[in-house]
């Protein structure tokens, strides 16, 4: 169960949304959310490694070692 307040702008769109459409609003925010879930995601992750990079706790490495560790250079 999730309970969140909206903009009344936000509010009257996606009522409006609802009713031209005959969803609820809850089905238009489930799909707003899993729509960028992923995103939010991907991004709390690209920030916390690039955290542990700059403090050293990770090394990385380029392409082209990659490729010449592989034998896949040119």
């Amino acid at each position: 169960m999730l309970a969140l307040r909206l903009p009344s702008e936000i509010e009257e769109r996606l009522e409006a949304l609802a009713k031209a459409t005959g969803r609820t609003k809850s089905f238009y925010a489930r799909e707003a959310i899993l729509e960028h879930l992923d995103d939010l995601e991907d991004i709390y992750l690209a920030e916390k490694t690039l955290e542990q990079v700059r403090r050293g706790e990770m090394t990385t490495h380029s392409l082209d070692d990659v490729e010449r560790d592989l034998g896949l250079a040119d």
